[in-house]
């Protein structure tokens, strides 16, 4: 039994490597970008050279003010591809949009990419989606904290339509593993994305309502998770007094970017149901596996690999329904007719 379960954690690190190889590469899944939509790593090359440096710049500066941002705008970037594919539909504000939606209630860092977006409209206008400024943003957002860099392919356009019931369907952290991985599936992501992604929560916060059920009369037990760490527990109830108090996503290097996440889970300390959940399902278990007995390269390379995926996931659009947006909350006005005026012979 020993041996099966080396040789499979054997087979699981060669996939992930085999995954780094082909980085920049779509994959031609469902959902996916097809070749000829091929995203460019210097597609501002000529129209707006300084727009990833500008990017990187603004990111930073709010980073040092507040470096919890970070992972908000990671967050950000996924709710916004998980949905219609990362058109910037998320950053529409009007009733019943996306943003406007419950599952996007605690949703943050809007303000950064109205700034970035600011800076980059004085500098080239009507140039850099909102799309992409949200995803190199969330790049940046990794390497502030300590993690990966990564070449982002940029090219994206804006969409138009944003509907509150379809951000809804997002997993908000009590999902069982089945239901995580169909939803990772249906957008052309694997077992090994799901797991690699989730560790994003290895900084960043969450509500303490995201997680109340389990600390007591969990499933009609009378008591909490059997699943938590005792100690663990009991940290939680005395800091979640409010369900609107929030509480670190990694209880050990929350601050760093890092594979500790990985290890929590290990010691029954993963905060959301879907974190814990990936340690006891036979089908991500060995993921996390890997990822806490590795150096944490193989988590930094292949965390690289799977954002360029999310980035990737694409629901396909007519051409009027995409744009280059002037303002991240709105979409364009519509162009005025000209008309002339009756002439009087």
């Amino acid at each position: 039994m020993k041996r099966c379960y080396f040789t499979l954690l054997l087979l699981v690190q060669f996939e992930l490597y085999m995954m780094s190889a082909i980085l920049a590469k779509p994959l031609g899944a469902p959902g996916i970008l097809s070749r000829r939509d091929l995203l460019s790593g210097s597609y501002y090359f000529k129209t707006c050279p300084a727009a990833e440096e500008i990017i990187f710049r603004k990111m930073k500066a709010w980073f040092r003010k507040d470096y919890t941002l970070a992972a908000s705008i990671i967050r950000l970037h996924f709710h916004d591809c998980a949905v219609r594919g990362c058109d910037a539909s998320i950053l529409l504000n009007y009733q019943n949009s996306e943003r406007r939606a419950y599952a996007s209630r605690t949703l943050r860092g809007f303000q950064v990419i109205d700034d970035i977006k600011a800076k980059l409209e004085r500098y080239c206008p009507k140039t850099v989606s909102c799309a992409d400024i949200l995803t190199a943003a969330a790049r940046d957002a990794t390497s502030l904290l300590g993690g990966p860099f990564w070449e982002a392919p940029l090219g994206r356009r804006d969409g138009k339509t944003s509907v509150a019931k379809e951000a809804d369907l997002v997993p908000q952290g009590r999902e069982n593993a089945t239901s995580l991985i169909k939803f990772f599936q249906e957008r052309g992501l694997n077992v090994a994305d799901l797991v690699v992604l989730s560790g994003a929560h290895t900084i960043g916060r969450s509500s303490c309502h995201s997680f109340q059920h389990r600390l007591a009369n969990y499933k009609g037990s009378g008591g909490p998770d059997p699943s938590l760490d005792r100690l663990y527990w009991r940290n939680l109830t005395q800091s979640c007094k409010k369900s609107s108090n929030f509480v670190n996503l990694d209880a050990t290097t929350p601050k760093t970017f890092d594979a500790e996440y990985y290890k929590n889970l290990g010691k029954k300390k993963g905060l959301l149901s879907t974190d814990q959940e990936l340690y006891s399902d036979p089908r991500t278990a060995p993921f996390v596996s890997t990822f806490a007995d590795q150096p944490p390269d193989l988590f930094y390379r292949q965390f690289a690999v799977s954002m360029v995926k999310l980035a990737n996931v694409k629901v396909p659009t007519p051409p009027n329904e995409s744009e280059i947006r002037l303002n991240c909350n709105y979409v364009n006005p519509a162009p005025r007719k000209n008309v002339n005026p009756p002439r009087h012979g």
